[in-house]
């Protein structure tokens, strides 16, 4: 159980997230495993981070606050980076079948084969067509391909996007998948997929906004929780909320 909170990269203060501090404390109250995030909150909140697994953002894009190409991903930090403020493991994103293909798929490789020289294991976030992909592109068959082209570049766990038929994404990738959150959307449909995907074999979750922007973001943490780690269907997962 993974909870993205690296989207201030490209949305800067965006809600739910203005104050890092308090959001993080939210978060790490309702038991995750892990959060993704920047450089600059591994580093200003150490304390509030402590006791969770860190994965840190390697690379980025344009930020929102211009007119976004939703193609190319740059790279950020490093290995000396990641191991300097004490991450567990990095994230790189790859976009296959998009204009930025050759480009993001150098920067994973080459990420990864850095990493590996010092047993820092990455995660490929692999999302089929870019950001701004056409339907066709985040069908199961190209999420199956997207999945499984990071694990033959040696990615330790991939996080990809929630299709219909997930089961044919894990069952052709031979390393752990984990679904990206995407969008808000509520907590039911959320949790659904969540049941659905570790249903077909998916190992967990790695999401931001359907989680910290929540009205109750320790609650919503606790109820994906009680899906990742306890096998908790969507009606049980959903009366932790009160619902």
């Amino acid at each position: 159980m993974i909870i993205a909170l690296d989207h201030g990269l490209i949305d800067g203060p965006c809600a739910g997230f203005e104050s890092p501090g308090e959001t993080i404390a939210a978060i790490v109250a309702g038991g995750p495993d892990a959060v993704l995030t920047s450089y600059g909150i591994a580093r200003s909140f150490g304390a509030e981070l402590e006791g969770v697994g860190l994965i840190l953002r390697s690379d980025g894009s344009e930020s929102n606050l211009g007119a976004p190409s939703g193609g190319s991903v740059g790279h950020f930090f490093g290995v000396e980076d990641a191991l300097r403020v004490g991450a567990d493991a990095l994230a790189v994103t790859a976009l296959p079948g998009s204009d930025a293909e050759a480009e993001t798929l150098r920067n994973l490789a080459h990420t990864i084969g850095e990493a590996h020289r010092s047993d820092l294991p990455v995660m490929a976030e692999m999302v089929p067509g870019g950001f701004d992909s056409p339907p066709e592109l985040r069908g199961p068959d190209a999420v199956a391909f997207a999945a499984r082209l990071g694990a033959e570049l040696g990615a330790d766990f991939i996080k990809a996007p929630y299709c219909e038929d997930f089961a044919r994404v894990t069952a052709s990738t031979f390393a752990p998948v984990v679904i990206l959150g995407g969008s808000k959307g509520s907590e039911a449909a959320t949790l659904a997929n969540i049941r659905t995907a570790v249903d077909a074999g998916a190992a967990g979750v790695a999401m931001g906004r359907n989680v910290f922007q929540s009205e109750n973001p320790t609650a919503m943490a606790r109820a994906v929780a009680a899906v990742v780690h306890d096998g908790a269907g969507v009606e049980d997962a959903l009366a932790t909320l009160g619902g």
